[in-house]
């Protein structure tokens, strides 16, 4: 049976899909304005089309980060158009960040499709990721004369190539030993590559939508916290989750030797003394997963995400916002992160 959908969660459904539609033709009309080929590759990541430009009905996004955008606009008491163009850059920033790192990750699918560099060549997908990341900054320098504004979307950028670098470094870095990647210094890698765009699509919105400095900072420093929390959910959902229900293979990370912070917490435990051995050996990525949960990886995961979640909530509640706004903030808090919890 089926368990019941809280009503938090559902409004927070409902409020990615109405921002969906707020912003799908805007972002539509900036895809369009790329070179033909490089808006077919563009729409083609974004599910709309086929290779070859037929149209599609191909499962996109969440919208996530769309959605923070406008209810970062709402949250500083504008009308939620307000943050429209703050929702296209940062879709067009994550579309970006997607086309280029299935390519360094070797991945050949997307959302159950071939990935652009599969499906159109390598060099034409990192060509279209490079149109799509001038887009983004073109749309926000286009909407507003605020630097600050196009500041924060750089300052995100900076901050999610950085994570990313991290992100590929840790793959050549031993599992054990003083060489061997910290928790703390996981979380770090996870703030930058997650959690920046999602900081800056909240905070840009809420800057497009008049508020100062401050309640944008707090809006930015409270993304963070919940792309730090997305990621550790996402990490023990890539090991213990269902298949159906996430689209990955239960142990995949383990078998390509993923850094993972239920990993990293376990290795760090008495129990774990056998898991280096495992590690390195893909056909036994299902009991090492037994014995990462046995030495308390997966309950560290959960708590440090449960820890952000929390200082997201202090962070929402004490700043000078729209209460509405910040109660569907919230609910994306609940839908995004109880996935696991």
């Amino acid at each position: 049976m089926t368990a019941p959908v809280s009503p938090v969660r559902e409004s927070a459904r409902h409020a990615l899909a109405r921002c969906r539609e707020l912003v799908r033709p805007e972002l539509r009309a900036a895809v369009g304005r790329l070179h033909p080929w490089v808006a077919e590759m563009a729409a083609y990541s974004f599910g709309w089309c086929e290779v070859g430009g037929a149209p599609a009905g191909a499962p996109g996004g969440k919208g996530v980060r769309q959605a923070l955008a406008v209810l970062g606009a709402e949250a500083a008491g504008a009308d939620g158009r307000a943050g429209v163009p703050a929702a296209v850059a940062v879709e067009l920033v994550h579309a970006f960040s997607l086309l280029h790192d299935d390519i360094m990750d070797g991945d050949a699918s997307r959302r159950g499709r071939p990935a652009v560099w599969q499906a159109y060549g390598t060099g034409p997908a990192v060509l279209a990721g490079d149109a799509l990341f001038a887009l983004a900054v073109d749309t926000v320098a286009a909407a507003t004369e605020t630097p600050g504004a196009v500041r924060l979307l750089s300052a995100a950028l900076a901050d999610l190539v950085r994570g990313q670098a991290d992100d590929l470094l840790f793959t050549t870095r031993p599992w054990t030993g003083p060489e061997r990647v910290t928790a703390r210094e996981y979380q770090v890698m996870a703030e930058g590559k997650t959690g920046a765009l999602l900081g800056c699509a909240a905070a840009l919105g809420a800057t497009l939508g008049g508020a100062p400095r401050d309640t944008a900072l707090v809006l930015d420093r409270a993304g963070r916290h919940l792309g730090i929390a997305f990621q550790l959910v996402d990490d023990v959902l890539g090991l213990w989750g269902d298949p159906a229900v996430t689209g990955k293979s239960v142990g995949g990370d383990l078998r390509e030797g993923k850094k993972t912070f239920p990993v990293l917490a376990a290795l760090g435990s008495p129990a774990a003394r056998h898991l280096p051995a495992l590690l390195g050996s893909p056909e036994r990525a299902e009991e090492a997963a037994a014995l990462i949960e046995a030495a308390g990886g997966r309950t560290a995961a959960l708590a440090e995400a449960r820890a952000h979640t929390a200082a997201a909530r202090e962070l929402l509640a004490a700043a000078p916002l729209a209460a509405g706004p910040v109660e569907e903030l919230t609910g994306l808090l609940d839908l995004l992160v109880g996935r696991a919890l």
